[in-house]
């Protein structure tokens, strides 16, 4: 990824990384703000923008440092290198957090985090897994700062813990020869193609996902499989068996006999609405009121009995494949 324009905190240059990416992207504009929090000129966007707004590096640094305790994969989802994505998925979540400001913010603080993270780390009774990914995509993040490397290896000095995140791109290459003791549990989100087509814009491809994912599984990493979000189009249940019967063909022995499986099925907001239909009016429409229902704040989820019925239809297809013990959990 290469942005248009870098957006920066002039403090950033006092942070080797904020020196390197200076040097990497000299040849483009530099504009200085006072918080990546708070760009002016970018809140007052028009939403028909958003697309323009994705191609912007925001640098700063992270002042917010407080993990939230999390009950699935990880003990702990902590605030981290980045925070946004240059990918324009109709549903992104942290659309409902930054509206159409949800552009790569990169934090050049990446020693400060990790200090933290093992202290942190090194001083709990148990041994903690942590979710360094929720915010971001640290595959893509890595195609700006070279940070996926430094961060696996930094990590693997303390003493104990875990990291994982999750992905939606193939970048894989820069983990693949770090020794990580199996502390590493990488994570691949999966949809149909058609899903990956036409909402997941700007990611990789099913096929380019599940080469990444045989190779990392390859390389001896503890791996998952994220079907997220699980969204219920016409013809939902055809999809969701051509991506099954894909999986159950292209993932290698080794993925299939150590993997896990999340399902999460989609919300919705009207703020994505509002975006989508004027960034992407020819995009396929997410929401339907027959199907979905209020959840507050302005958000849509699916009614009870549908999402019961995908559940239902899922558990019963993963397990004629893999087995139903391969699911850890539904959300």
């Amino acid at each position: 990824m290469k942005p248009s324009k870098i957006y920066y905190e002039p403090d950033v240059l006092t942070y080797q990384l904020g020196r390197e990416l200076q040097e990497k992207y000299k040849d483009l504009p530099w504009v200085p703000i006072e918080s990546h929090n708070n760009i002016q000129e970018l809140r007052t966007k028009e939403n028909k923008e958003f697309k323009e707004l994705k191609t912007l590096l925001i640098l700063g640094t992270r002042k917010t440092h407080k993990y939230s305790p999390n009950f699935k994969v990880s003990d702990y989802l902590v605030p981290f290198t980045s925070s946004g994505c240059t990918a324009m998925c109709l549903y992104c979540y942290l659309v409902c957090n930054y509206n159409k400001c949800s552009y790569l913010r990169v934090f050049v603080n990446r020693e400060e985090m990790m200090n933290k993270l093992i202290r942190f780390s090194e001083k709990s009774e148990k041994e903690n897994v942590f979710e360094i990914g929720s915010n971001s995509d640290l595959l893509l993040e890595n195609t700006v700062t070279g940070n996926l490397p430094w961060i696996l290896e930094e990590f693997l000095k303390a003493k104990k813990g875990k990291l994982t995140f999750p992905t939606k791109f193939s970048m894989v290459e820069p983990m693949l020869n770090i020794n990580h003791q199996g502390r590493i549990i990488f994570r691949m989100s999966v949809n149909p193609p058609f899903i990956i087509n036409n909402v997941e814009i700007g990611t990789a491809s099913l096929a380019n996902r599940i080469e990444a994912l045989n190779k990392v599984a390859e390389a001896d990493y503890p791996v998952g499989i994220l079907i997220a979000p699980v969204i219920f189009t016409e013809g939902w249940k055809a999809l969701y068996t051509e991506l099954l019967d894909i999986l159950a063909e292209k993932l290698s022995p080794r993925v299939k006999k150590t993997m896990f499986i999340e399902i999460i099925f989609m919300t919705y907001s009207f703020i994505h609405r509002s975006i989508n239909n004027e960034a992407f009016p020819e995009a396929l429409e997410l929401y339907d009121k027959e199907l979905m229902k209020g959840r507050g704040m302005g958000k849509y989820c699916y009614r009870p009995e549908l999402r019961e019925e995908g559940e239902r239809f899922l558990l019963e297809e993963i397990d004629k494949r893999f087995g139903k013990d391969k699911i850890l959990y539904f959300s």
